[in-house]
């Protein structure tokens, strides 16, 4: 797990505030040199911050406006089979394994209401889903966000080198 400084929590939001910002905008940006924001940017995508570097695509401006929540009931040990369904509809944008009384939820969106109920039809003509309610999105309350909790946490000192100090004598014999 890494730990996030101040460092990399001014870079993030440079990047996420600026997303087509090269690494010498965004070293202006952060004031720190762009050797530092290359190796930076390096070493948050290669521990899996940065998870890749993609357009934020927004659904319903794309025309699929209908979007709803759906959760799963499967059968016991069916979660690759699941896995393997939702997958190949198109509509599932996303699927995550839970606890509680459902063991998946997923996030569809469709164009139209009778494209969702056939898109709800399929997901649950799969053999391994016993049960599945949904919900439907009216408007978008917070959107998705990850400053805001990587800002909340304590910040850890940065890792930059100190500047030399007055620890070294000076020219005047001080």
């Amino acid at each position: 797990m890494l730990t996030l400084d101040q460092i990399d929590i001014a870079l993030l939001t440079a990047l996420t505030e600026h997303p087509r910002a090269g690494d010498l905008e965004l070293s202006r940006q952060t004031s720190v040199a762009r050797a530092t924001v290359q190796s930076r940017l390096r070493r948050l995508a290669e521990a899996g911050v940065i998870v890749d570097w993609e357009p934020t695509l927004d659904v319903a401006a794309a025309g699929f406006e209908v979007q709803a929540y759906v959760t799963l009931e499967i059968s016991q040990g069916a979660l690759d089979e699941v896995a393997r369904d939702l997958e190949a509809i198109p509509q599932v944008l996303e699927a995550y394994v839970t606890t509680g009384s459902f063991d998946v939820l997923c996030r569809v969106a469709t164009r139209s209401h009778p494209e969702l109920q056939a898109t709800l039809v399929r997901i649950d003509q799969a053999s391994a889903v016993v049960r599945s309610t949904s919900v439907m999105v009216l408007s978008v309350l917070v959107p998705p966000r990850v400053l805001p909790l990587l800002a909340s946490s304590e910040p850890v000192p940065s890792r930059r080198a100190p500047a030399y100090r007055s620890s070294l004598p000076s020219a005047h014999g001080e």
